[in-house]
């Protein structure tokens, strides 16, 4: 075999190879790039989950044993409120959300939704604050995920035709909380 044939094959080869792995980066990029949605299909990390763009749907089993989506609560003002039970601002945030669940029952759904944690304790914790309103159970995490969650707590507000109008990062004051619904049309 000449010296140019053997080169014209190393050539050959590295191509070959190069291109293998251009793919493999390729498709892990793209994999990268896509959040899994709660029912299991994919959202794209391109997605827009900002204010004024609608609020992914998902369905999750209710502490109560039901099952309940976002789609379920259309119709009326929701709280998609991300939290954990170790997470102290939750714990003080808690009281607020249960009472204007209560004063604006019928209009306002609060989604209290529980970062991957076993149901036993969330519902100590449920108990332990008296919550009557949804507690929901996000086993592997991939509402968290669908709704980029980074820090806890995170509240979504949605409207009553599914759409986005506020993101809230961290402990909610109730003056902060008394905004955003008065904004969604929920106020005295």
């Amino acid at each position: 075999m000449s010296a140019r044939l053997k080169s014209l094959m190393v050539l050959l080869a590295g191509l070959l190879l190069g291109a293998g792995v251009g793919v493999i980066v390729l498709s892990a990029w793209q994999a990268a790039r896509e959040t899994p949605a709660a029912d299991g299909r994919s959202l794209p990390a391109s997605a827009d989950l900002s204010v004024g763009s609608p609020a992914p749907d998902f369905t999750l089993a209710s502490l109560d044993g039901g099952e309940i989506g976002l789609a379920d609560v259309r119709g009326q003002v929701a709280v998609l409120n991300f939290w954990a039970t170790w997470c102290a601002p939750c714990r003080l945030e808690m009281p607020a959300l249960q009472s204007r669940a209560e004063k604006f029952h019928g209009r306002l759904r609060v989604l209290a939704i529980n970062f991957d944690e076993p149901e036993e304790d969330v519902r100590a914790f449920v108990d332990e604050l008296g919550l009557t309103f949804d507690v929901l159970l996000d086993p592997g995490a991939r509402v968290q995920s669908l709704y980029r969650i980074r820090g806890y707590p995170t509240s979504y507000f949605v409207d009553e035709k599914g759409v986005i109008r506020a993101i809230h990062i961290g402990l909610l004051t109730e003056g902060q909380l008394d905004d955003y619904l008065a904004e969604l049309g929920l106020e005295d």
